[in-house]
């Protein structure tokens, strides 16, 4: 008698079960795109990144072929490796840095309601929205050293002595308060570049999170005799360091893994080799897909070991804050 109550317990009514199936259903197409878009191609890297694989060779590899470790080998034994993956690394922090304190200065100046701010701030969409085919040709035809408009003015109006090649110089001698300094001409041309297309990204969701701040929390502020300096500090930013903290692993991600705005600029060249286009350098110069595909892998591991030291560490600090 128990054992046939048990069993009517464990089995599902018709509806129920015609709820997981509808269920079923409406996830299946989520989860066979994927499948087909994420999960294979990941897995046919990793099988790629242990394999010797040139590009010729991929029609008649086996899924299994044999098995090697020497493109892994070879990503950290050849020349130039750390230095891109140190080059990537400044170029990843200082682009996801300066897009997220551009966007909050831009928001915090359109957060108040004036003629014309709706058109202004469409207007500052225009960076991120842009073709980066097109936003690269402005960006080298104003920096080039024979007709761009930067070293014109910087002539005629700064005293620039002769012309800078921005996006070709790999150390510019600067004298700054009588210390002669090397400025990475190439690669803070191409941190500004990456700051300025990308900054309305962080502009949208700064100001987002500005206008749903009460604003009776300023005026009582004020009242009280805060300076402007005192309310940013202590009323907006603790209400913005959520969405600051979430800008900051999305640029950083995007940042980290970005190829087409460098390579669009200088081909990663004059200093600005990072990791991504040696990625490309690999396919494109030697074929060597299985290396190619051994340094993808590399980079994704670093990028994950920086995500969790991130999370362990700023995400933590972040949840004290809102508590």
């Amino acid at each position: 008698m128990s054992t046939s109550t048990g069993g009517n317990r464990c089995r599902k009514s018709p509806l129920e079960v015609q709820q997981n199936r509808a269920g079923l259903a409406f996830v299946s197409p989520t989860l066979l795109v994927v499948l087909v878009i994420v999960i294979i191609p990941i897995l046919w890297t990793v099988l790629l990144s242990f394999q010797r694989a040139r590009l010729i060779d991929l029609q008649n590899m086996s899924l299994f072929g044999n098995w090697t470790t020497a493109n892994f080998v070879q990503v950290f034994t050849q020349p130039g490796f750390w230095s891109a993956l140190w080059t990537t690394l400044v170029y990843t922090v200082g682009g996801t840095l300066g897009s997220i304190v551009l966007g909050l200065i831009a928001a915090l100046a359109l957060r108040r309601p004036f003629r014309g701010r709706g058109l202004v701030r469409g207007t500052m969409l225009l960076p991120y929205v842009a073709p980066v085919v097109a936003a690269t040709y402005v960006w080298e035809t104003a920096l080039s050293p024979q007709t761009g408009i930067v070293n014109y003015w910087g002539q005629h109006l700064f005293g620039w002595h002769k012309p800078i090649a921005f996006l070709s110089t790999s150390n510019y001698p600067v004298d700054l308060l009588g210390w002669h300094v090397h400025l990475p001409m190439a690669l803070l041309t191409v941190i500004a570049f990456e700051t300025w297309r990308y900054f309305p990204f962080a502009f949208l969701f700064l100001l987002a999170r500005l206008q749903a701040v009460p604003a009776g929390i300023e005026e009582a502020a004020t009242v009280d005799g805060a300076t402007l300096t005192q309310r940013f500090r202590y009323i907006l930013l603790p209400q913005l360091m959520p969405v600051i903290a979430l800008l900051s692993v999305l640029r950083f991600i995007m940042t980290f893994n970005k190829f087409d705005d460098v390579y669009l600029l200088t081909g990663g060249n004059s200093g600005t080799d990072v990791v991504p286009v040696r990625v490309y350098d690999f396919l494109t110069a030697s074929y060597d897909v299985g290396s190619a595909a051994a340094q993808s892998l590399v980079l994704a591991a670093i990028l994950m070991v920086l995500l969790g030291v991130y999370f362990k560490v700023f995400a933590k600090r972040v949840q004290e804050e809102e508590a």
